[in-house]
């Protein structure tokens, strides 16, 4: 996650950036693995709710498709930490 907030020649900004590791698209059995993907998350000030805990951690995180008519795109809507399990 990365927080960013101010002024940058005359326009303002407030954002909260989640960066998860996502599958790699393995249907076309070229590819295998992790990839880390951006996704923009509310204002700057979620970042505090996650900034005490051990990075990374593992969320459920609830996500919805929008379209602008021509392109597509996933948005984030929620972050919820799930607990690691004790051994």
């Amino acid at each position: 996650m990365k927080a960013s907030k101010g002024d940058f020649e005359g326009t303002a900004f407030d954002s909260t950036k989640v960066y998860a590791m996502t599958d790699m698209d393995e249907t076309k059995g070229n590819a295998k693995g992790f990839a880390t993907v951006e996704y923009s998350f509310a204002k700057a000030d979620e970042f505090d709710k996650f900034k005490h805990l051990t990075f990374p951690f593992k969320a459920d995180c609830e996500m919805e498709f929008v379209t602008s008519g021509k392109a597509q795109k996933m948005i984030l809507l929620s972050v919820k930490p799930v607990a690691a399990a004790k051994v």
